[in-house]
């Protein structure tokens, strides 16, 4: 049953200035909360998760090697966030990097040069198999005549969440892969959102987004009863929602008596 910190946390999410949308699972009981969580939201940086699935399933199938390699031409570097931006060109790097940079900095680079790898219809297919309808890869990052034409990738807080409940049952490619992925997103080095308040004492992995008036995170949080929370804005004023996202989490983990 649902407790005290969850209702009042989409309470605040309901009457937030501007648009946003909550969901929450309880992934003992399976429990599931929401608010606006059917809802389409402009994805940011939230698209790269289904990304990171789909390059786990051409690795399982045989269709990709983690080995592959990619030197990185000054052509393919784009702006923050990221690393390989700011490294020398012809630098080398294999096709695992790529997705661990994609998700623990957010690297658009890196982003952008395994859509191309795996395909846009590739990681579309994936989603639909998963049942997402909302999520859509429609362009790469940072293409901005697409972006002209109003062509935006996007997300839906219960489909991610949906997602992220798979993973920690296992149930997204393999176990295997899952507990990969997991892994990945438990060394997110972007932490100033969900996982703020947590001071490292309770893990958290998770996948943040944000752009001009939107911003996201999308995660697990290892309590002693985890749970799924996503939490995501668009359009909204992002530092005050980052503020309501860390106090979220926070309260959640308090209320089942984990000192912070």
């Amino acid at each position: 049953m649902a407790q005290a910190a969850i209702l009042a946390a989409m309470e605040a999410v309901r009457t937030f200035p501007g648009r946003a949308g909550l969901y929450w699972q309880d992934l003992t009981t399976g429990e599931e909360l929401e608010v606006r969580g059917e809802e389409s939201f402009e994805a940011a940086s939230v698209i790269k998760l289904p990304i990171l699935v789909e390059l786990f399933r051409q690795l399982e199938a045989g269709e990709a090697r983690e080995e592959e390699t990619f030197s990185i031409g000054e052509e393919a570097k784009l702006p923050s966030c990221g690393a390989l931006n700011y490294l020398h060109t012809g630098l080398t790097v294999n096709l695992l990097d790529l997705g661990v940079l994609m998700i623990i900095l957010s690297d658009n680079t890196a982003t952008n040069l395994l859509i191309r790898r795996l395909g846009m219809e590739r990681i579309q297919a994936t989603m639909a198999d998963l049942g997402m309808e909302t999520t859509r890869l429609r362009r790469l990052l940072f293409d901005s005549r697409a972006a002209e034409q109003g062509i935006q990738n996007t997300i839906s807080p219960r489909e991610t969440g949906r997602l992220l409940a798979g993973l920690f049952r296992g149930e997204v490619v393999s176990p295997a892969a899952s507990q990969r992925m997991l892994q990945i997103l438990g060394d997110q080095r972007l932490n100033g959102k969900l996982p703020f308040w947590l001071d490292g004492k309770v893990k958290c992995a998770h996948k943040t987004g944000e752009d001009q008036n939107i911003t996201h995170d999308v995660g697990i949080i290892y309590a002693p009863r985890p749970f799924v929370l996503c939490v995501c804005g668009d359009p909204v004023k992002a530092p005050a929602l980052n503020a309501l996202m860390g106090a979220v989490a926070r309260d959640l983990v308090l209320e089942q008596g984990v000192p912070l």
